[in-house]
């Protein structure tokens, strides 16, 4: 039997509310529905409360397009919670789905939402929970911990060379190993702080491990681009040209 998902739903319509009520009903019957909200702030001051008390819920389905705070705003505050939950957006606007990811969603449905559907969301979100580590497990001091098989281990950040993802997969790259990670480039940025710097949309790199910056040939496509070097390995990892002033100035000061 699945464990009890605690569901939070967030959407301006009431008959949306409702109809997502009957749907997680219908979809597993362990699902409880434990606070609902027809705009942002209300929804953003209580979510805040249940994770001061520790008692953080594991979803939220949260509409788009609302008055006040639109959906993908509260999305990006919630990762500053201690225990954010599994953000699931609901709407109507399919162009919104590659934004969705950008602030970690875990899913992204389009109304009107089907059941068969909505389990697939749901076990994405279950398979996100069990992946992420933790609270008391999460990175303290000079250690990152990651999970592998039922296995915790602790890496320290002076071993830990870069963050790439691909394929919706997070892979931690240290100087004698490869880990998967259950959470994305985005929330590992945001907690992680300045002593990693993302180069390209799909790479977070650690300041320290970054050797020099130079035109580097690209395997992929062919001619020239900018990239940075890392230290030991001396790997070459692409510097996107959005970021490639940023990662110029870090390489000149040293900052």
């Amino acid at each position: 039997m699945n464990a009890c998902l605690k569901v939070v739903l967030i959407d301006d319509e009431p008959l949306a509310r409702a109809r997502m009520r009957t749907l997680l009903s219908q979809a597993d019957a362990s699902c409880e529905v434990v606070g609902e909200f027809g705009e942002s702030v209300a929804a953003l001051m209580w979510l805040r409360e249940q994770d001061d008390l520790g008692q953080s819920p594991d979803m939220v389905l949260l509409d788009i397009q609302m008055p006040g705070l639109d959906g993908m705003v509260l999305a990006a505050r919630l990762r500053d919670m201690r225990t954010p939950p599994a953000v699931v957006f609901v709407t109507a606007h399919a162009e919104h789905a590659v934004r969705a990811f950008d602030v970690a969603a875990v899913d992204y449905l389009t109304k009107p939402v089907r059941g068969e559907r909505l389990n697939a969301s749901l076990a994405r979100v279950r398979h996100w929970l069990a992946s992420r580590p933790p609270e008391e497990l999460r990175e303290s001091g000079d250690t990152f911990v990651v999970q592998d098989r039922g296995r915790v281990e602790r890496i320290p950040f002076a071993h830990i060379l870069y963050f790439k993802a691909e394929q919706k997969v997070v892979t931690l790259h240290a100087v004698e190993r490869t880990a998967v990670v259950g959470e994305s480039l985005i929330e590992l940025e945001s907690r992680l702080g300045p002593r990693f710097v993302r180069v390209h949309r799909n790479t977070l790199v650690a300041r320290a491990a970054m050797k020099a910056l130079a035109r580097h040939p690209d395997d992929d496509e062919g001619g020239e681009v900018w990239a940075v070097q890392i230290r030991p390995t001396g790997e070459w990892l692409a510097v996107s040209r959005r970021q490639l002033a940023t990662v110029k100035e870090i390489m000149a000061t040293g900052s």
